[in-house]
C-alpha cells in the first residue's frame, strides 16, 4: 500500500532539498502552498485554535478578511507559473464558505498543480463537490461528534448537522472521482471513547481513510500531555483495534502520539518556511499553519502591495528571520520533518560513503 501520509515525501525533491541553506544563494519555488481564502467558518468548534484566546495560532487573525477574487487569480497565476506542485485551501475559516471557490478550482483544474482542501464537510455540494471529485487529489473533513447530540454540542450548530455532513460525504463518494476523501477525527475527553464507533461509522458510508489527532489545548506541550494522559491508552487501544480491523484500502493514521511529544525545539531555521508556505486571508505570509496570524513570531512578508512571485525569490533572508528555538515552542507539525531535513543537510561530506 502507498502512503498517504507520511513524513518522507520531501526526499523525493533533492534539488530543493539542496537549495535550502542560506549558503546557498538560489531560491527556488516552494512544493506546497496552503491558501486560506477567508476566516468565514459556517461553523464554532470549541476546540478551534484559530478562536482559543489561550494559543498563540490564530493571535492577530480577524474573521472579515477574504482574499478578493481577482488577487487570487494572480496568486494562482503566480503558483503556475513558478510551476507549484500542488495547493491546499485551508482555514483559518471553511475554504468552501468562501465565495469565489468554484473560479480558484476552475484556474487549477486547467493547471499541472494538484489541489486539495480541508473543510468542515457542510457545503461539500453542488458545482464545487463536483469538480473536486473530479479535479482534486484530496478532501479531508474535520469531525469530533459521533451524533446528532454530540455534534451540535462542539460545534454550536443546529440538530440535523451531523447528519448532513454524513450524507454530504457519502454522496461525494458516489459522485465516482478520483478525489481521496479522508476524515480528521480531533480527540479530547468527551469524545475519546467513540472513536471506533465513528469510524466504522465512516468507513461504512465509503470514506477512504482517517486521521486521529489530539485536540490542542495549550502552547505548552506538558499542559497537553497532562491533559491528553487520562485518555491516551483508551485512544490508543481504539486505535489498534481499527487497524486490526480495517483493509488495506481504509487508512488509518495515527497521528496521536506523534503530536504529544515536547514542544521544544533544539534548532534556529526552519527549512519548511521554503517548502510549504502559508498565504493568509489578511494576505501575509506566514511558515506554517501553526504560526499563521501571528504578527508578532510568525511573518515572514506580506503581498498585499506586491505579487506573490516578486516577494518568493525577492530576498532568500526573509526564510531566515523565525528562529524556532526562541518563538516555535508550541505544537508543531513539521517538527519531525525539520529535524529529519537538517540532519540530511548536516551530513558530513566527507563521510557520505559509508552508509
Amino acid at each position: 500500500m502507498a502512503f498517504k501520509y507520511t513524513k518522507m515525501k520531501i526526499f523525493h525533491y533533492i534539488d530543493k532539498l539542496n537549495s535550502l541553506p542560506l549558503s546557498n544563494k538560489s531560491i527556488l519555488p516552494p512544493i506546497h502552498i496552503r491558501i486560506k481564502p477567508t476566516n468565514f467558518c459556517n461553523h464554532s468548534c470549541s476546540y478551534c485554535a484559530y478562536r482559543n484566546n489561550n494559543l498563540q495560532l490564530g493571535l492577530n487573525m480577524e474573521e472579515r478578511d477574504f482574499i478578493p477574487k481577482m488577487r487570487l487569480n494572480e496568486i494562482i497565476e503566480d503558483l503556475i507559473e513558478m510551476r507549484v506542485k500542488a495547493v491546499t485551501f485551508s482555514g483559518g475559516g471553511e475554504p468552501f464558505c468562501y465565495p469565489f471557490l468554484t473560479q480558484a478550482i476552475e484556474l487549477l483544474a486547467k493547471s499541472q498543480i494538484k489541489f486539495a482542501s480541508l473543510t468542515n464537510g457542510s457545503l461539500v455540494i453542488g458545482k464545487n463537490a463536483e469538480l473536486f471529485a473530479k479535479y482534486g487529489s484530496w478532501l479531508r473533513v474535520s469531525i469530533d461528534g459521533w451524533d446528532e447530540e454530540s455534534y451540535s454540542k462542539f460545534r454550536s450548530v443546529p440538530f440535523g448537522e451531523f447528519s448532513k455532513v454524513m450524507k454530504n460525504m457519502e454522496h461525494f463518494k458516489k459522485l465516482n472521482g478520483d478525489c481521496h476523501l479522508g476524515v480528521s477525527i480531533i480527540v479530547g475527553k468527551e469524545n475519546a471513547e467513540h472513536i471506533f464507533d465513528l469510524s466504522m461509522k465512516l468507513k461504512k458510508i465509503g470514506v477512504d481513510s482517517i486521521k486521529i489527532s489530539p485536540r490542542i489545548i495549550s502552547n505548552s506541550g506538558v499542559e497537553n500531555n497532562i491533559y491528553h494522559e487520562p485518555i491516551f491508552e483508551k485512544v490508543k487501544s481504539q486505535i489498534s483495534l481499527l487497524k486490526k480491523e480495517c483493509s488495506s484500502d481504509f487508512e488509518v493514521y495515527d497521528s496521536f502520539h506523534l503530536q504529544l511529544e515536547t514542544f521544544e525545539k533544539n534548532y534556529t531555521w526552519c527549512p519548511y518556511h521554503q517548502i510549504l508556505a502559508v498565504i493568509g486571508a489578511d494576505l501575509n505570509i506566514y511558515p506554517c499553519q501553526d504560526k499563521a496570524y501571528n504578527l508578532e513570531t510568525g511573518l515572514i512578508g506580506t503581498i498585499k502591495n506586491k505579487r506573490f512571485k516578486d516577494f518568493w525569490f525577492s530576498d532568500k533572508n526573509n526564510f531566515f528571520k523565525i528562529n524556532p528555538s526562541l518563538v516555535c515552542n508550541h505544537h508543531c507539525v513539521a517538527n519531525e520533518k525539520n529535524k529529519m531535513i537538517i540532519e540530511y543537510l548536516d551530513a558530513d561530506k566527507e563521510h557520505l560513503e559509508f552508509v
